[in-house]
């Protein structure tokens, strides 16, 4: 009896993960044929699917938002980015992530990407959030602009003048597809930078300068390590993270040891 339990919760939970699953994007190099795809500015947020219901993270756990924020969303799913304004990332993390949800959601718009499961080729499923969205005008629900992008130079261009607002970067999407989940060519993250993930496993300190900070010892998922020390403002030097967190830097590239390049501190990852 316990055995057949076990493998029944097993069932459950397989079904649970299988069925939640989101399109993720590749990063854009000029080998990509990109001629009539849609282009929008990327969004430095928090990721949002909108099952009908409540609101959860890419990793698909609850998003704690205010019953008032969501009381009049549509009964239909949805993906897009929980976002206040351009380079306003850690202060839109502690609103979203806080596990009890403040009066700052007012602060906060969800940016529609995407209407998962909907029938239809790319423009063809915006247009039912759209189609929503004029009778009855939520003020929380933003739908992100998609431009067609006529070839290279006009996405050079464009993410020349998002970047100069402050913006992370640029999407592509191949909008003649049906939707469809998973890692895929046919979605692509544009950016000036690489950036990666890592746990600190370490610190290191000045030792003749009263020990201030001096460096992050990190570790990067395929066991690389190395000292990040670039990118802290004054600030983040004496509240600089801690062992065990986990560390957004940007980087240009990897040496031949497989160390990112020109690395700089972005942020601390709270967990989603």
């Amino acid at each position: 009896m316990k055995v057949f339990l076990y493998l029944l919760l097993i069932s459950i939970l397989s079904q649970k993960l299988s069925a939640f699953e989101l399109q993720k994007a590749k990063t854009y190099n000029k080998t990509h044929s990109i001629k009539n795809w849609m282009m929008s500015e990327k969004l430095d947020g928090i990721r949002a699917y909108w099952d009908g219901k409540q609101l959860l993270s890419k990793n698909g756990n609850i998003i704690n938002s205010p019953k008032w924020f969501t009381k009049d969303f549509p009964n239909f799913r949805l993906d897009g980015e929980l976002w206040t304004k351009r380079n306003d990332f850690e202060n839109i993390q502690s609103i979203v992530l806080d596990k009890t949800p403040s009066k700052h959601w007012n602060k906060i718009t969800y940016n529609i990407f995407e209407v998962p499961e909907e029938k239809g080729i790319f423009l063809k499923r915006l247009e039912k959030i759209e189609n929503w969205q004029k009778l009855y005008n939520n003020k929380y629900i933003k739908i992100i602009e998609q431009i067609k992008c006529k070839d290279n130079n006009h996405l050079e261009k464009y993410l020349k003048k998002v970047i100069n607002l402050k913006a992370e970067g640029v999407m592509l999407k191949n909008p003649s597809l049906e939707y469809f989940v998973g890692r895929n060519s046919n979605i692509l993250k544009v950016k000036k930078f690489l950036d990666m993930e890592a746990e600190v496993i370490d610190i290191n300190f000045n030792k003749d300068k009263k020990y201030k900070f001096k460096s992050l010892v990190l570790k990067l998922e395929n066991g690389v390590v190395f000292n990040l020390g670039n990118g802290f403002t004054k600030e983040k030097k004496i509240n600089h993270p801690k062992i065990g967190d986990i560390v957004t830097f940007k980087y240009y590239n990897f040496t031949r040891f497989g160390k990112p390049k020109f690395a700089s501190f972005l942020r601390i990852r709270k967990k989603e």
